[in-house]
């Protein structure tokens, strides 16, 4: 369990103000110059030795990400960009940091930024964040005026800060697509290589990082990499803010350490699973697109990269949606399905073709109106999206069916029985929201 004295986003649930003269209070700013003088080469050391994994769901090791950035610039600007597309079902831990710890953020990409070379920051924000929107856009016109950032700034380096928001479209978090978007064309996702590293916003070295991961950055560097690596469990180390939804007494975000189990979590932060812990069906451990994992398997597993992938699941971006037995687990997967089929982009066939597919097919299953070899064969064409498709949307759309089918066939096919005995029952609509 995480101590107070080690939390990072101390201003979580906006207990306290957070404009500037705040933010410092806390920490935000200090030393900031100090840290930039160490030079590129120490930032990205030290944020590899911290062992930083992305937060945006891939888990990708942040520092590896900033120095695939060319060390010398050959006539092109170098960019960062920040993904605040946060519209992953069930996700809602970016818009508390930029709502109520905006500082940590814009520091973070000062100093992101300064380690790879750019001169200017993008944050590209969800098209449904207004409010958010706003605070941030406070804070940045803060900073400028302190002289925090802009052209001549009290660290001695050049950086312009820019949010921009997007139209409210989730293949926009798609890290190439939100290049597209941010470039004024229609977001779809690009082919890869060339990576954004080499090739991205307007055709120049590109860094796409996660709100989260940008803003621990300065308190990384401020309290040593080992300091972080020495909080949660080998290879998944430091603090994470999990959003924890659903079939909870007390559904929160709080930041915890990495590899906390799933019952500490609940028991310690949520008042428990609503109905005791008897009454837990399945919990979806990281936002709508990674399988679900059932009850017996979950309760004491560890919250982390590699505990949940070894359970055929993922800690994604640790939204946590707890289901208890008053789920019924076929029509909220196929609601989820339904989620996956209205925001593909059309790029590529599988997906396009694959996920309405999918969504019918679950909708006859959720109201029994199917037979049990279709079962396989839906597993089959989850398959064949899975993998085939330019970005990670078509896997997103054929994980969560193919989580159902791995551990919930017996309800489906008690539904298709239950249907077959008594074909004339009102079938349960499922609307299309």
């Amino acid at each position: 369990m995480l101590q107070d004295k080690d939390r990072i986003f101390t201003n979580l649930y906006g207990f306290h103000s957070p404009d500037l003269p705040a933010a410092k209070m806390r920490g935000a700013w200090d030393g900031t110059k100090f840290l930039l003088e160490k030079g590129r080469d120490w930032i990205i050391d030290e944020m590899k030795k911290s062992g930083l994994r992305g937060r945006g769901g891939a888990g990708f090791p942040t520092g590896l990400k900033w120095s695939f950035m060319p060390k010398q610039s050959d006539g092109r600007p170098h960019y960062l960009v920040v993904n605040a597309d946060e519209s992953e079902p069930g996700t809602c831990k970016d818009r508390e940091i930029m709502r109520h710890d905006p500082h940590l953020l814009i520091e973070g990409c000062l100093i992101a930024s300064f380690a790879m070379g750019a001169h200017a920051c993008y944050i590209y924000i969800r098209g449904e964040y207004i409010g958010e929107r706003h605070a941030l856009q406070r804070a940045v016109d803060e900073a400028y005026a302190a002289k925090l950032i802009g052209k001549d700034n009290i660290h001695g380096y050049p950086f312009d800060l820019y949010v921009h928001q997007g139209a409210g479209a989730y293949i926009c978090g798609e890290e190439t697509a939100l290049l597209e978007s941010l470039e004024g064309k229609k977001g779809m996702p690009r082919l890869k290589p060339p990576f954004p590293a080499n090739m991205g916003l307007y055709g120049c070295p590109t860094t796409v990082n996660n709100v989260e991961s940008i803003a621990v950055a300065g308190t990384i560097l401020r309290r040593g990499a080992s300091w972080f690596s020495g909080i949660g469990r080998p290879n998944n180390v430091g603090t994470k803010v999990f959003s924890v939804s659903g079939h909870v007494n007390k559904p929160c975000n709080v930041e915890e350490a990495m590899g906390l189990t799933f019952r500490e979590l609940i028991d310690a932060h949520c008042g428990g699973i609503r109905g005791g812990w008897d009454n837990l069906l399945a919990v979806i451990p990281g936002g709508s697109s990674v399988p679900c994992v059932p009850a017996d398997q979950i309760i004491d597993a560890n919250m982390d990269f590699d505990t949940l992938r070894n359970l055929k699941s993922g800690l994604g971006t640790a939204a946590v949606i707890v289901l208890d037995k008053s789920t019924d687990i076929v029509r909220a997967i196929t609601r989820i399905s339904y989620f996956y089929k209205h925001e593909s982009c059309g790029q590529c066939t599988p997906c396009r073709e694959g996920t309405g597919w999918m969504w019918r097919v679950l909708t006859r299953m959720a109201e029994g109106r199917a037979q049990k070899r279709e079962i396989d064969m839906l597993l089959e064409v989850s398959t064949q999206i899975e993998g085939h498709t330019i970005c990670a949307l078509g896997d997103a759309a054929a994980w969560p069916v193919q989580g159902l089918i791995r551990h919930f066939r017996h309800e489906i096919e008690k539904r298709i029985d239950d249907y077959a005995a008594n074909p004339h029952s009102e079938p349960v609509m499922i609307a299309a929201e």
